[in-house]
């Protein structure tokens, strides 16, 4: 596949994925736990910190966005962008070992945060390579 189209596939991608916290983000803060079927009243707190957590989650939407223009030079920004990610998937693991298994959601967000959201990464650096001039030290290096 030629690298501009590959460069284009990946920043479709990335754009329709980044609608899922974006999505959520907004759910999250507009409805506070009842985005999430909880029956009222909540603790006070559990609203606060659900609907900071969306408001967070909107953000990391907005800035997996702000990659798509230019992916191929934005690989610092997407890799840390894709470190949070993951770094709550490994939380949202922790709460499936430690409380049981989630709704499905949420489960599928956990192979987003950590099979899909990885996988991006090694997309993103293949396409960076790709679209660097020869010799440069974009192609020799594997940051």
């Amino acid at each position: 596949m030629p690298a501009s189209r590959e460069r284009l596939l990946l920043q479709i991608v990335v754009a329709i994925l980044s609608l899922i916290p974006l999505s959520a983000g907004a759910a999250g803060v507009v409805l506070g736990p009842g985005f999430l079927q909880a029956s009222a009243p909540w603790p006070v707190d559990l609203d606060s910190h659900l609907r900071f957590l969306s408001g967070v989650f909107f953000g990391v939407g907005l800035a997996f966005l702000s990659c798509v223009p230019a992916i191929e030079r934005k690989g610092e920004r997407f890799r840390l962008l894709s470190m949070l990610i993951v770094l709550g998937g490994l939380a949202r693991l922790l709460s499936l070992v430690l409380a049981g298994s989630p709704s499905p959601g949420h489960v599928g967000g956990l192979v987003m945060e950590l099979a899909v959201v990885p996988c991006l990464v090694v997309w993103q650096r293949r396409v960076a390579r790709l679209r660097s001039p020869p010799g440069s030290a974009a192609q020799r290096s594997p940051t």
